[in-house]
């Protein structure tokens, strides 16, 4: 599932910011607007007229914020769990090379991280090329002036991500994720400051207690619409994952209306349900990926229970792959971006050659970034050739991550993800209560997920921030006011990223590449590339530990033609 933002079709996301003064009260200075991109900062006068913006020092009242994080869920001995745990055996258990492959990898984000962190535990020699000054790619966050940190998407940990969940628990990082309680909550548009809710009872397995948790709810749909939706999703619970596929040619609208299931359950639900996956309507998303989730999510008794991480990406998640794969004799280089693959007479790869004029050799080669960024530096000879050409099809999905920092506690909201059923806004937290890191007992920081983003990734940042306090007035009317009368702005931060994860719309599924490419000594990791989990940071880990897979198979070839072409360049 894709609760995230990301990278763009160049490997940086556009991020303004409005900031204010480090101080403890709301300052009485103009605020600064920031433009970050490429890691350089330009500022801008902000109009003083702004009607979001306090003119004047006021005290904020405490207000007691209770969160609590619920345990570890029992995900140990699930199959998909024990599966993803074998998998990742298989690497350290490996008999160790010889000679151990230098693999260059491009792209620091989890497909990256991943790919490297297993081939290490396999006794080879990743080297991990990250273009950005920051880890992550599509989790990358960074730290503005006042020391808060912002991010490219709303990244939610589900139970049913059992490569992540092995990931966690091989680098000793399990305590790092906040568990919250097992329940779906809904904004409700007709009923402006109320939610509904979804609760999963611990006491019943799965299905049983999704079926509960849909049962119980009679807010946002009525039982004829429960009985219609059942029937309708019968095919899919009898047929497994063959069917699930098989549905990949079909819109969730359409897949809806051929079921017969009433178009109020898409509108009530699924439309909510399609922009937290994959940042579009129902009309566009595939319906194999409204699927797939809701076959983990009722086949897992935890499957559907959410984490939070307990601070930034970067430095809770990415910097501890990293140090793992650096303590087994890996390289992790950031500032290292690629200008061109250069090829061999053959067509295989010669080196990566960087903009800062440097060239990396090593025996094998590995294309970890978002899929529009491969397309761009795709080598001419390649683009022919079917495994390649038809990635045409794959196109990233633009989205916009949001910050605001409130002057004041937000009270009509939970420890938990939101689902806002906005026209404008797919998903949102308070993060000033589900995060440790980002925890303050006085003010509210919303993160929102601005989806979707197509006719608005191209709107100035103060469009954006209007049309969002827009919507959060319907979701806080006693608290949030369009023209900023209520709870103030104490600044903001816009994430643009024009090319996201890729779009999952109907006939897609046939074009994802398999991680090995018919290239020799050549291959992909990412989300998009072939594996179950379609556009998720699931997808992204899966997709690394099957590129490192095949390269550890493919040992003995890549061994062999590093000694031929060493054996080449001695003669020159």
């Amino acid at each position: 599932m894709s609760l995230s933002g990301n990278v763009s079709a160049t490997g940086n996301s556009i991020v303004t910011s409005l900031s204010r003064d480090h101080c403890t009260n709301i300052s009485s200075k103009t605020a600064d607007v920031l433009s970050f991109r490429h890691g350089d900062s330009m500022g801008h006068r902000f109009p003083a007229a702004r009607s979001v913006i306090s003119t004047t020092t006021r005290s904020v009242r405490p207000f007691k914020v209770f969160c609590v994080d619920y345990p570890r869920p029992d995900l140990d001995s699930t199959s998909n769990f024990l599966e993803a745990a074998y998998l990742s055996s298989t690497f350290r258990a490996s008999p160790r090379p010889a000679k151990p492959l230098n693999i260059v990898i491009a792209g620091a984000g989890l497909a990256g991280l991943s790919t490297a962190k297993y081939l290490a535990d396999a006794g080879h020699k990743p080297i991990l090329l990250e273009a950005r000054d920051v880890l992550g790619g599509k989790v990358a966050a960074w730290k503005d002036d006042d020391g808060d940190w912002y991010e490219t998407g709303l990244h939610i940990f589900f139970g049913a991500y059992p490569n992540v969940q092995n990931l966690f628990g091989e680098l000793g990082i399990n305590d790092r994720l906040q568990w919250k309680e097992h329940s779906m909550i809904f904004a409700m548009p007709n009923k402006p400051g109320e939610f509904s809710r979804f609760d999963f009872p611990d006491v019943l397995p799965a299905p049983l207690n999704g079926i509960w948790a849909i049962l119980k709810n009679n807010e946002m749909l009525t039982w004829p619409e429960k009985v219609k939706f059942a029937i309708g999703l019968l095919p899919a619970m009898l047929g497994g994952q063959a069917y699930v596929e098989a549905q990949d040619g079909l819109s969730v609208q359409d897949w809806m209306r051929k079921q017969g299931v009433p178009d109020r359950v898409t509108t009530e639900v699924f439309i909510a349900m399609s922009k937290a996956l994959n940042f579009i309507n129902p009309d566009e998303l595939s319906m194999q990926c409204i699927l797939i989730a809701l076959n983990r999510f009722l086949q897992e008794k935890h499957g559907s229970k959410m984490a939070f991480l307990d601070g930034s990406p970067p430095e809770r998640l990415c910097q501890p792959v990293v140090d793992h794969i650096e303590s087994l004799g890996g390289q992790v280089r950031l500032n290292s971006r690629i200008q061109k693959i250069e090829l061999n007479k053959n067509g295989t790869v010669k080196n990566f050659l960087l903009t800062d004029g440097n060239i990396i050799k090593g025996d094998a080669y590995v294309f970890a970034t978002p899929v529009d960024i491969l397309k761009l530096l795709l080598p001419e000879d390649w683009k022919p050739i079917p495994y390649f050409k038809k990635l045409d099809k794959l196109v990233g999905v633009p989205v916009i991550n949001v910050h605001i920092w409130f002057d004041r506690k937000l009270k009509n909201t939970y420890d938990h993800l939101l689902f806002s059923r906005s026209p404008l806004l797919s998903v949102y937290a308070d993060m000033s209560v589900t995060c440790k890191e980002y925890y303050d007992p006085n003010r509210s920081m919303l993160e929102l997920v601005f989806a979707p983003a197509e006719e608005w990734i191209a709107r100035s940042d103060s469009d954006i921030i209007d049309a969002t306090m827009s919507e959060l007035s319907k979701l806080f009317p006693d608290e949030i006011a369009a023209d900023g009368s209520k709870a103030k702005i104490l600044k903001y931060h816009v994430v643009k990223t024009p090319r996201s994860v890729y779009k999952t719309v109907p006939d897609c599924e046939p074009c994802r590449p398999l991680q090995r490419s018919p290239i020799e000594g050549f291959y992909l990791a990412g989300d998009y590339t072939k594996q179950k989990y379609l556009a998720s940071m699931e997808g992204a880990v899966l997709s690394g530990k099957f590129c490192a897979q095949a390269i550890v198979q493919d040992y003995e070839l890549l061994a062999a033609r590093g000694e031929v072409v060493a054996a080449e360049a001695s003669l020159v």
